[in-house]
Order: structure tokens, then sequence, then C-alpha cells
């Protein structure tokens, strides 16, 4: 048997193989403002909720309704990691970085971790397994997926009340033409990423750091 077969028979029946098989994902890699947050999630129970998928295939009225359903089935992690990481190394380490640490912190600890995407984040203190387009194939990594990006919403919408004139509480941080057209006329926040073009090009032209 091949071992993405393996992991499909795991991921999806515990009770019978015995094995804990945690899902892995983050939120936030593509906006201009604010951190990366991802969610580790290990199936707690039976009653598994319908309509988990990729979080990025739900509306966010689905995504909030999800939420609360997915804490109850699943035993949870969520880590962030910030600007000022991101800018230092860049946001596929820092993506990196902040599935490790959901990982090191899920309980109880998972004998497998499959994360999604084409990288398994290295540190992992469990075997762990890349799954392209994972959050569509696995419960798992939807949950985690979804829980990651709720997160991460609320977060922006919090550092919103502080910097109302960048939209946060709707594009997220994402460089939506309300956020670049704000950007160039408010200037750059600290929760700004700086190596980001839009960040970096508005700091060339001395816009001053709002805070």
């Amino acid at each position: 048997m091949t071992l993405d077969k393996t992991i499909e028979r795991l991921s999806c029946d515990r009770p019978q193989t015995g094995m804990l098989v945690a899902g892995v994902d983050e939120a936030g890699r593509g906006p201009i403002a604010g951190p990366v947050v991802a969610a580790a999630v290990l199936r707690a129970g039976n009653d598994i909720p319908d309509g988990i998928a990729d979080s990025k295939t739900l509306s966010r009225n689905q995504r909030e309704l999800l939420y609360g359903r997915i804490l109850d089935a699943f035993a949870c992690s969520v880590a962030f990691v910030d600007v000022a990481t991101i800018d230092r190394t860049n946001i596929l380490s820092a993506s990196m970085l902040a599935m490790r640490i959901a990982v090191e912190q899920l309980r109880p600890i998972p004998d497998l971790v499959l994360v999604d995407g084409a990288h398994v984040p290295p540190g992992l203190p469990v075997p762990g397994h890349a799954m392209v387009r994972g959050d569509a194939r696995h419960q798992s990594i939807g949950a985690a997926s979804i829980l990651a990006k709720v997160v991460r919403d609320r977060y922006m919408q919090s550092l919103s009340l502080e910097f109302p004139q960048y939209g946060w509480e709707r594009n997220a941080g994402y460089p939506t033409g309300f956020h670049l057209t704000a950007l160039k006329e408010s200037g750059v926040t600290r929760h700004h990423r700086r190596t980001f073009r839009p960040v970096a090009e508005a700091l060339s032209r001395k816009d001053r750091p709002v805070g």
C-alpha cells in the first residue's frame, strides 16, 4: 500500500488504526499586513460537523458557524508568527514556524501530522506528511484551515479598531484596492509587512508610519 493510501485510511478512521492523526494549515500568507496564523487539530470525538472544507471555498458566515463546532469536535491549537519575524525571514519560513509551534502545543500529542501544501515544517516533534490541496481532501486539515482563518480574521478585525482607515475588518490585510489606496494616503503602520512590495514601495515614497 502506498503512503498516500495509508494516510487516507489513517486520517479518516482513528478507532480502527489506533493512531492519532492531526491536520495542520495556516492562514495569512498573502496579506500585506498582520501575522500569519496556523492551526493544528486532532479529532477528539465521533461527531464531526458537516460542511468542513477548504476555508477559501466557504463564506465568512459558514466559517463562523463551523468554528464553534470544530472546537467541540477537535482538540485544537493555534499559533501566531508576527510581522517582525515575517520580515526578518520570509513568509514561507514564518508559515512553517507557525505550523510547527501549533503542532508542538497540541494535546494530546499526535502520532502523525498531515500538513496542507508541499512542505513539511522542519523540526516537527512527530512525523509529518505534506498533502497538496489537503484542506479539500482531509477533514482534519480542512478543520485546521477554517480555525486558522477565523482566528486570523477576528484578530485583524480587532486591529481595525485602532486603524479603521485600512478596512482590515473586511480585507483581513490583503492588498485590495481599498487597502492599497489607504496605504498611499495614510502611510505604513507597525502591522504592515515591510518586505512586501506594496509596503516597500510606500516606504520608498517616504510615507511616514502611522504607528
